[in-house]
C-alpha cells in the first residue's frame, strides 16, 4: 500500500523513525555511564539526548499517524499490529519523559528512577521497532510494488448514496489487468479490469484483511499480496486458501465512456 505520507514515492515515516531511536539508545547509554562515572558531562549529555528523542520521536509520529489513519487496511491484522506499534512506542516516549521528574533541578544528575525508565522506554522502543519491520516486510505497508502491466497506483473517493449510481472512472483508465482503489463511504472496493469487462469487489481478504488493490489480477483471480489468498473476481469463491470466505462482489456497468458503480450500503463487517 502506498503511503500518504510520502515524498516521490518514499514514505516519510521510516526515513525519521531512525532519529529517535539513535537518540533514546544514546541518552540512556550517556546517562548511565556519566551516572557511574561521577562524569556531568557526559550525563548533561545524556539529557540533550533525552530531549532530543523525545523531540523526534513526535516528529517521526506525525507521518506514522496518517499511514495508520488512510493506508493500513481496516479490519484486518496489519490493522491490529499497527495499533500496537503506536501505543508500544508512545509508550517508550512516555517512559523517557517520565524519567525526567527523577532527574536534578540544576545539575540534571539522573536518578535511579531516570535509569530504570529510560531502560524500559528501550525495551517498548526495540518492540515498537519490531512491529514497524513487520508491518512493512509482511504486511507491505508503505510498499508500492506495482506487477508487471498493473500501471501506476490509483485510489478515488466517490460520494453517493446507497443504490445511487456513481462514475468510477473512464472507460479507458484501465488496461486489462489493472485495478483501482474506490472509497466509497466507509467502503473500501476494488475497481478492475478483466478479459470479460469492469468489476467491482471488496477490497477485504476474508483471511486477514490484505488489501486486494495491492494485490496481483490476471485471469479473472487476484491474490491477496499478504498470504496467497485467491479469489475469482466475478463470483467471489475463493479459487484458493488460505482464505475459506468468499469476498463480495458490486455491480457495475459500462455507458458512454464511463464505468458506473452503484453504491452499496455501508457495512462493518
Amino acid at each position: 500500500m502506498r503511503s500518504k505520507a510520502q515524498v516521490k514515492g518514499h514514505p516519510i515515516h521510516p526515513i525519521l523513525v531512525a532519529f529517535p531511536i539513535a537518540f533514546l539508545y544514546g541518552g540512556f547509554l550517556f546517562d548511565l555511564a556519566g551516572r557511574l562515572g561521577g562524569w556531568a558531562s557526559v550525563w548533561t549529555t545524556g539529557a540533550y539526548l533525552s530531549l532530543a528523542g523525545l523531540a523526534s520521536g513526535l516528529i517521526a509520529g506525525v507521518p506514522g499517524l496518517v499511514d495508520y489513519l488512510f493506508v493500513v487496511p481496516p479490519r484486518s491484522s496489519g490493522k491490529t499490529r499497527a495499533t500496537y506499534h503506536m501505543m508500544v512506542n508512545v509508550s517508550a516516549l512516555v517512559c523517557f519523559a517520565a524519567g525526567w521528574a527523577f532527574r536534578e533541578g540544576s545539575t540534571w544528575l539522573p536518578g535511579t528512577g531516570t535509569l530504570l525508565l529510560e531502560a524500559l522506554g528501550l525495551v517498548l522502543v526495540t518492540g515498537g521497532g519490531w512491529l514497524g519491520g513487520t508491518l512493512v516486510y509482511r504486511n507491505q505497508i508503505g510498499v508500492d510494488h506495482r506487477y508487471a502491466g498493473a500501471g501506476k497506483w490509483r485510489e478515488q473517493s466517490v460520494a453517493g448514496k446507497p443504490g445511487e449510481s456513481v462514475v468510477v472512472a473512464r472507460s479507458d483508465e484501465l488496461k486489462v489487468g489493472q485495478m483501482k482503489l474506490i472509497h466509497a463511504g466507509s467502503l473500501r472496493l476494488v475497481l478492475a479490469r478483466t478479459e470479460g469487462g469492469h468489476v467491482v469487489f471488496d477490497d477485504h481478504c476474508t483471511h486477514r484483511g490484505g488489501s486486494l488493490a495491492d494485490g496481483v489480477l490476471a485471469c479473472d483471480t487476484v491474490t491477496c499480496p499478504w498470504h496467497g489468498s485467491q479469489f475469482d473476481v466475478r463470483s467471489g469463491a475463493v479459487k484458493s486458501g488460505p482464505a475459506e470466505k468468499p469476498i463480495s462482489t458490486y455491480s457495475v456497468t459500462e455507458t458512454g465512456g464511463e464505468v458506473r458503480l452503484t453504491v452499496p450500503s455501508n457495512r462493518t463487517a
